[in-house]
């Protein structure tokens, strides 16, 4: 029996404070861009997911205790493309979203199985490009969070 992918999965925004956000290109899929995402593995918690896949996908390496969980859950059918990674029965994944603020931008070494390319580009750009409806929308609060943090840093 093959081992499908948990329906369970996470989103994680990685932004610098100026509101510069890291977006990554499939490799498989040439014009699909994403910020960093992957699905839960065995057991492990949300926040845990995320900051592997961050690892995996960037070569970022920092402590779980770095991203916020921004409480947003999403669920969406799974995208006819990547559904055959899936138990047959299974044609929906909840998603958790995650955000990872840096100070500047920082170098990104790609995963090359996963991700051909990637780019830092402004929020809204960001929000534009990518082809997933959470990923836009969680983009687009983007700018909320970084106005509440600019607000308790002064």
């Amino acid at each position: 029996m093959p081992a499908y992918k948990q329906p369970r999965s996470v989103l994680v925004i990685i932004h610098t404070l100026a509101g510069e956000v890291l977006l990554l290109e499939r490799a498989r899929h040439p014009g699909f861009w994403q910020s960093v995402t992957g699905s839960r593995e065995n057991g492990e918690s949300a926040r845990t997911t995320a900051w592997r896949e961050v690892r995996e996908e960037t070569g970022l390496d920092f402590p779980p205790t770095a991203l916020q969980d921004w409480h947003i859950e999403n669920t969406f059918s799974l995208h006819p493309a990547w559904r055959h990674r899936y138990a047959p029965d299974v044609t929906h994944n909840c998603e958790r979203v995650f955000a990872l603020p840096l100070p500047e931008r920082l170098p990104v070494r790609l995963a090359p199985e996963e991700h051909r390319a990637y780019a830092w580009l402004p929020w809204q750009e960001a929000a534009a490009r990518c082809f997933s409806w959470s990923n836009r929308d969680a983009i687009l609060l983007l700018e909320k969070q970084l106005q509440t943090q600019r607000t308790q840093s002064t």
